[in-house]
């Protein structure tokens, strides 16, 4: 079943029936103002953090779905109906309702038409404001004049403490007042308080926002919730709409609202437009001085255009077009979005992350800035800065970094039962893709402090980051699984040891070759190598099990992932990650990713582990806490599938990583949405395996590590775009049918226009490449051969 479909052109989701099989949301704003908005207009707003900054309410996991939000109510004055710009939350039946959403690049419009009167909504925030606008078209389609009163409705929080709003209304209930100056909402909390509006350490503290209109006239409000919806109702009939009167209410303490009574007739065929302004401040003044700012149309016109230019911009950094549609919607639009999004916000604002993590964890973090270092470098350098001070001086790291509070030098040290083991793996990843993309070497040597004392060069965190896992190596060698190893349900402990973390040591240790080399360091190159040896001994000597790798092994001696195992006896980590650092041999890379094949693959991705975990202590390994097929109990855990696309292409599989990539890209699944459920146009975090009778369902859509994986596997490994410290790669791994493609590529302030051919049909290997009328041996393309414009002609065979 298919509920919208992919505009390329204008680069949006649309969303052509409002009753899909779970909200389908979009992001608004910046990380100074974030907002989440569903094709129903639900979902909330937040200022910097959406777990202590967050001043609108929304209800997660309630019935019916994804309410409160941002609304328009309709009443007819001569007809006395009343309906919503958006079919929710009035929900009117839809042989009568028409509703059309549209998801674009940090916009939303929706489009509605019942009884003759067709609206069109525009959500944003306008660039570098902490405000939002919803601009709202209404037209009249009928044959007379039509009467109508409009309606904004926003629900407050009576604290921006998510927690505290929401469970400790003992307090909360009696901290709200609502005020309403020249025709301005003014929504304050512990208003007698200091300014406390970016101190998101304490929860108490006068806070304001403001709620305004331009274009209409506001003929009444209501800022009193249960004066405006009535005793005993809800967001589908409230009694103020219904009725057609605001009430004037000032709430003084219980719950707030956001109402501004706006009266609209229209003649037939009129047209006439308005725009609610709501954000942070106090209405005399911020609010006052952003409607001003804003007070006219045409000028929030002019401010969306500068919205749309600015996000497509950073798009151009990759553009294709192969015989894959579908993939080109993903590649062009929304994996790099998802990417950007999950950048911004990390695991702390979505439709299901609900507070509960706030700030930015460490290795996901780190691992997320994969997909956007060509759409946004200087942001994405000033990221991984921040990330590599909050490295400890152990070479460990801190589990989350606050924005908002991080103290590089002056933070506590991790205790050694808080460190996970892959934490600072991710840097010898992200680090040298921001180099090679930038081709900033210089920032190998800047120094950077740790989080809690002393300082070093980007190489030197490097080094600090090999020294924590080898001098933390268990019984095997192998480096100790600590708190958690990427899976936080192997419990490993102190002695316990992670292959696949060995792995990423091993990958590590390469980079660092690869890089001492480049900057002639002799004794570095030697140290590296020589732990590297040891490290190759001991997983060849311990890891492999005939046929794969195992996962891991426990303190106490037992083996996690070998075929003796009756559940968990195969896992991808290991495997794709053999491949990825170098380890495997070409006889085991085979045999091990045929193991993935066989036992792991699915049509719908490849499961983390395989069989699942039933019968085992979850004391030891908490999978069983999940049903089998779900999260880390042998679901599809989508973080790892862009790992086995990477696999496959190291080895020349292109026929079998397109497979993986298709098997788990979301737009492969439009026309069954009803399966997947989840937005067909972004990643999610699992999707149930066929240990589940959900089979193929998908959950926790946006904010995951399959967002960047997903994108960097796509473009990186099967297209083969790969900058490099020296040039542009161009190396594609690619189906055999697919005969030729075009693909654009924005690189150190360069432009090329690439065609490939593959007119033999071979999956991987380039013969030669041709680059503004010259022959260019191999498949780098040299610093000095490029143009600003460069025409490129890449030949497979």
């Amino acid at each position: 079943m298919q509920y919208g479909h992919f505009d390329d052109q204008n680069k949006e989701y649309v969303i052509d029936r409002p009753d899909t099989p779970k909200s389908w949301s979009n992001y608004l704003g910046s990380t100074d103002y974030g907002a989440i908005i569903t094709n129903n207009a639900g979902g909330y707003s937040f200022f910097k953090s959406a777990a202590q900054g967050r001043f609108m309410r929304l209800r997660f996991n309630s019935i019916p779905m994804d309410q409160p939000g941002r609304y328009f109510y309709i009443h007819d004055r001569d007809k006395k109906d009343y309906w919503s710009a958006a079919w929710q939350p009035v929900s009117k039946p839809l042989d009568q309702y028409k509703s059309v959403c549209r998801h674009g690049t940090a916009y939303t419009i929706i489009e509605s038409e019942y009884d003759n009167i067709k609206t069109e909504t525009t959500y944003f925030v306008p660039l570098g404001k902490t405000f939002e606008t919803w601009k709202m078209k209404i037209t009249n389609n009928d044959s007379v004049k039509r009467t109508l009163r409009l309606y904004t409705f926003v629900e407050y929080a009576n604290n921006w403490h998510q927690m505290q709003d929401f469970f400790n209304l003992q307090y909360t209930q009696y901290i709200l007042k609502m005020d309403v100056v020249d025709n301005i909402i003014d929504h304050g909390i512990n208003v007698a308080l200091p300014d406390g509006s970016g101190d998101f350490q304490d929860h108490d503290g006068n806070r304001h926002t403001f709620l305004g209109v331009v274009g209409a006239k506001v003929t009444g409000f209501d800022t009193d919730r249960d004066k405006f919806l009535g005793n005993y109702r809800a967001y589908h009939n409230p009694e103020v709409v219904e009725k057609g009167e605001c009430t004037n209410s000032l709430a003084y303490g219980d719950n707030g609202c956001g109402v501004l009574q706006l009266d609209v007739e229209l003649e037939p065929g009129e047209t006439k437009e308005l725009a609610t302004i709501m954000g942070i401040g106090r209405a005399a003044d911020e609010g006052k001085a952003a409607l001003a700012e804003f007070n006219t149309i045409e000028k929030i016109e002019t401010a969306f255009e500068a919205l749309k230019k600015s996000w497509h911009t950073k798009l151009e950094g990759l553009w294709v077009e192969t015989p894959d549609a579908e993939f080109n919607s993903m590649t062009n639009m929304w994996s790099p979005f998802n990417s950007l999004m999950t950048f911004a916000w990390s695991r702390a604002a979505s439709l299901v992350y609900s507070g509960e993590r706030d700030g930015l964890g460490y290795r996901d973090t780190v691992q997320d800035m994969l997909g956007v270092m060509h759409t946004i470098p200087e942001q994405a350098k000033e990221r991984l800065e921040l990330m590599i001070t909050g490295q400890a001086s152990t070479g460990g790291a801190m589990p989350v970094v606050k924005p908002f509070a991080h103290n590089p030098g002056s933070e506590s040290l991790p205790g050694e039962d808080e460190y996970r083991s892959d934490d600072c793996m991710w840097l010898f990843n992200a680090i040298p893709t921001f180099v090679k993309e930038t081709g900033d070497i210089d920032f190998y040597h800047k120094t950077l402090p740790f989080s809690d004392k002393g300082e070093a060069t980007i190489l030197g965190h490097l080094r600090r980051a090999i020294e924590f896992n080898i001098e933390r190596s268990g019984e095997h060698g192998l480096p100790c699984g600590l708190l958690a190893d990427w899976n936080d349900c192997l419990e490993l402990g102190q002695e316990g040891e992670t292959v696949f973390v060995a792995m990423q040591l091993r990958y590590a240790l390469k980079t660092y070759i690869e890089l001492n080399e480049m900057f002639n360091d002799v004794a570095e190159v030697e140290w590296a190598k020589g732990h590297l040896a040891t490290l190759d001994t001991n997983i060849d000597k311990h890891a492999w099990d005939g046929d794969w790798y195992v996962r891991a092994f426990r303190f106490d001696g037992s083996v996690f992932g070998s075929k003796d195992n009756e559940e968990g006896s195969c896992w991808l980590n290991p495997q794709a990650w053999s491949v990825i650092s170098e380890h495997a041999t070409a006889e085991k890379a085979v045999r091990a990713l045929k193991a993935v094949r066989e036992q792991l693959a699915t049509d719908c991705g490849v499961m983390v582990c395989a069989p699942p975990y039933v019968k085992a202590n979850h004391k030891i390994v908490k999978a069983p806490l999940f049903n089998p097929g779900m999260k880390e109990n042998a679901s599809i855990f989508s973080h790892t599938q862009g790992w086995a696309v990477i696999a496959e292409t190291l080895m020349g599989n292109g026929n079998q990583a397109y497979k993986y990539l298709r098997a788990f890209m979301p737009a492969a699944y439009n026309q069954k949405a009803e399966v997947r459920q989840i937005e067909p146009y972004v990643n999610c975090q699992f999707t149930h395996s066929t240990y589940s009778p959900r089979f193929g369902a998908s959950r926790l859509p946006w904010l995951t590590g399959a967002a960047t994986w997903g994108y960097y596997s796509a473009a990186h490994y099967v297209l083969g775009c790969q900058p490099d410290y020296d040039g542009l790669r161009i190396d594609p791994c690619v189906p055999e049918d697919w005969k030729t493609f075009k693909m654009n590529r924005r690189f150190r302030g360069n432009f090329f226009n690439i065609e490939v051919k593959n007119e033999n049909g071979v999956q991987k290997g380039v013969t030669k490449i041709m680059m503004n009328g010259e022959e260019i041996a191999g498949n780098l393309i040299p610093l000095n051969k490029m143009k600003a414009q460069n025409e490129v002609i890449v030949y497979m065979g």
